[in-house]
């Protein structure tokens, strides 16, 4: 498998994941006060640059299948890669590899709830909504996917490990 292939093939992955996590937790995946299990995955460009991408397109479908506002479809996913690609800058660190998904969503999220949905509640209580759910989301499950991934690293991320899959 050339490696555009292989690119392709796990942001797909990554995509179809995500909105998979998101539909089936729909009920606390939206509004005001959320915890998206989906986000979880922000996790993974600690692994792979090709996350980045599969990330940005699973919650831009996921948002649009979900019946969000376009400004949500939009800016909702912008916080989502802005996430994605910070997590992958911090790489090198995995205890901050969390933070700007958790950053990026507690700014940019608030303001589509506010100013897109009408949400009547001030911003600062809103963005503190979203980073508690963010926080669950990205560093503690996020941090268990983490773990079972370092641990498997070798086996997964190795081209033995990914043509047997």
């Amino acid at each position: 498998m050339s490696k555009n292939t292989a690119f392709i093939t796990h942001a797909a992955a990554i995509a179809a994941i995500y909105v998979v996590l998101t539909l089936i937790f729909a009920p606390i995946s939206y509004g005001e006060v959320q915890v998206r299990i989906s986000e979880a995955l922000t996790i993974l460009p600690f692994f792979t640059p090709a996350a980045i991408p599969g990330l940005f397109i699973g919650c831009l479908i996921a948002n649009f299948l979900g019946g969000s506002i376009i400004l949500d479809v939009i800016f909702g996913s912008i916080a989502t890669l802005i996430g994605a690609a910070g997590t992958y800058l911090l790489r090198n660190n995995r205890w901050l590899a969390p933070l700007p998904p958790i950053i990026s969503n507690t700014i940019i999220v608030p303001l589509v709830l506010r100013y897109g949905y009408g949400v009547p509640l001030p911003i600062p209580m809103l963005m503190l909504f979203i980073a508690i759910g963010e926080i669950i989301s990205c560093y503690v499950l996020g941090e268990i996917v983490l773990a079972a991934l370092l641990r498997y690293r070798e086996y997964i991320f190795s081209k033995k490990g990914a043509s047997s899959i």
